[in-house]
């Protein structure tokens, strides 16, 4: 049987949010619901009565949650790690972790080097080596 969970279960002087300093929402349950209802042990076999806890931003955790279920979300994260992949190996292998150069335009510059520089490294590992002339 359902009963409604509620944040006070007495009238406050002063109006209150419900919210605690950690953002979190919770909701109790009266303890004469709790014992009187059928699933009690199930529910709540070692309290009194039910809390349900519930952060204030939790609708944009469902929703992320949802997102994260989908296929579409799947290949995203796919794409994504292929791009990171591609900034790992520019700041490890080809110590692009600090730029030398000053100013955006230099930042720019060696940027475009070095991505320059790793896209004829992934060519040249595409490209068949033929036989060799003399």
């Amino acid at each position: 049987m359902e009963k409604p969970l509620k944040k006070y279960w007495r009238k406050m002087r002063t109006p209150r949010t419900g919210v605690s300093k950690d953002g979190i929402k919770r909701y109790y349950a009266s303890k004469s619901h709790c014992y009187t209802c059928a699933l009690k042990e199930r529910c709540t076999p070692n309290k009194d009565a039910r809390i349900v806890s519930r952060h204030v931003h939790e609708a944009a955790r469902d929703k992320a949650r949802q997102i994260a279920k989908t296929d579409a979300y799947a290949d995203a994260s796919r794409r994504r790690k292929k791009v990171e992949m591609l900034f790992a190996h520019l700041k490890k292998i080809m110590r692009l972790d600090r730029l030398r150069l000053r100013g955006p335009n230099g930042a720019k510059d060696e940027f475009l080097l070095a991505a320059t520089a790793q896209n004829l490294r992934k060519l040249a590992k595409l490209r068949p080596m033929g036989p060799a002339t003399t």
